[in-house]
């Protein structure tokens, strides 16, 4: 009899889609972790010349255009003050596939993967999809995770964990003593720390440091992606950074999953990542107003929302019903379940979207507090 395999069964649907796609078409969205803002113009252009050209039909090399992974070295040494040779870079079809080759490359059935609760959607079923068990670690109550649960949960299976700053769906931000420990942790017990650093640019409060500046081994591998930080989540281009052995397993995952990220889309980042940067710092600028704006309102329905130092996301504590009656009256929130067992009893909120919109959901979110309350 067909059947299927267990690792599938292990992971459902995202919590996240399943809430977006149940919302009638006038809803107010913050659930989409998607900012706002139009791709570069001049990261378009780029994209489109390519295609004229003619230069954008075929393949490229697997592991991606070297001229592109000389700018993501560059980004790197420029942002991060790490040296990344061009050969220590993948280019892939988003983080998402830089996180699903870091894991399938690395992990073994019955490996564990520390993980934190609440955190992204996709590191517990990579880790099933991966055959791996994850063990999900609570926060501190700032959101931010600490080193030491970290270490207490890792055993002799450990083989993983996962370390995202700035943070979805928290916004949380971790210190530089923490990262340094992350490092540190991966070092002396001789496990592979996965830095998603996708939201580096969107920063508050704090400095954005990789564990990978800090590691006296190769166990460190880093993934980032342009779509945050240039508002280019459809052109699904992102890479995985790491030492040459390791980017050499991950290039044999690569290869028979997805061969090349697409040619258009490497172009456009190329030009995102060499071109100007000042829309970087305005599109942040206008997150950081849309920010105040929501956290003075959440707190104004007496709800307690820790202050995100960066991304774009709140995640308050929210009364039993209050996600229902949010929906219900047309304004897409995402239950904070939907990142982990931790995280029930909260809310996770976008504020990528205009301060008209926020403004409109957060008198909508008062009548729900209201009907909740009463």
């Amino acid at each position: 009899m067909s059947g299927f395999a267990d690792r599938v069964e292990r992971v459902s649907i995202s919590g996240i889609r399943k809430v977006f796609e149940a919302a009638g078409a006038e809803a107010i969205n913050l659930g989409l972790g998607q900012p706002d803002f139009p791709t570069p113009d001049h990261a378009r252009q780029a994209a489109v010349d390519a295609i004229q050209r003619g230069e954008a039909d075929a393949y490229t090399t697997n592991k991606g255009r070297r001229s592109l992974r000389e700018a993501i070295s560059d980004k790197h040494a420029r942002d991060n003050d790490l040296a990344v040779d061009p050969e220590e870079v993948i280019v892939t079809a988003g983080g998402s596939e830089a996180l699903h080759l870091a894991f399938e490359a690395h992990l073994n059935p019955g490996d564990e993967v520390v993980i934190p609760d609440p955190g992204f959607v996709s590191y517990a079923a990579l880790a099933h999809l991966a055959g791996a068990t994850p063990v999900p670690v609570g926060l501190r109550d700032d959101l931010t995770l600490d080193p030491a649960a970290v270490e207490a949960a890792i055993t002799d299976d450990t083989a993983m964990f996962v370390v995202n700053s700035p943070a979805n769906p928290t916004g949380a931000v971790q210190s530089v003593d923490d990262v340094r420990a992350f490092a540190e942790l991966a070092d002396e017990h001789d496990v592979v720390c996965v830095s998603d650093e996708v939201y580096e640019h969107i920063l508050y409060e704090g400095e954005h440091r990789s564990p990978a500046e800090f590691a006296g081994t190769d166990n460190v591998v880093v993934v980032n992606a342009c779509s945050k930080a240039y508002s280019m989540t459809g052109w699904r281009l992102g890479w995985v950074a790491a030492s040459e052995r390791r980017v050499e397993r991950m290039l044999r995952v690569h290869q028979y999953v997805q061969a090349c990220a697409s040619a258009p889309s490497q172009y456009a980042a190329e030009a995102a990542l060499t071109g100007p940067q000042d829309g970087v710092a305005e599109m942040v600028s206008a997150f950081a107003e849309r920010r105040g704006v929501i956290l003075d309102g959440l707190r104004d329905l007496g709800l307690d929302v820790p202050t995100p130092s960066g991304a774009f996301y709140v995640m308050p504590a929210v009364p039993d019903g209050w996600v229902e009656a949010v929906i219900e009256r047309g304004v897409v929130v995402v239950p904070g379940e939907a990142f982990g067992e931790r995280g029930a009893g909260s809310a996770r909120l976008s504020y990528a979207t205009s301060l008209d919109d926020i403004e409109a959901a957060l008198e909508i979110m008062g009548e729900a507090t209201a009907a909740v309350d009463g």
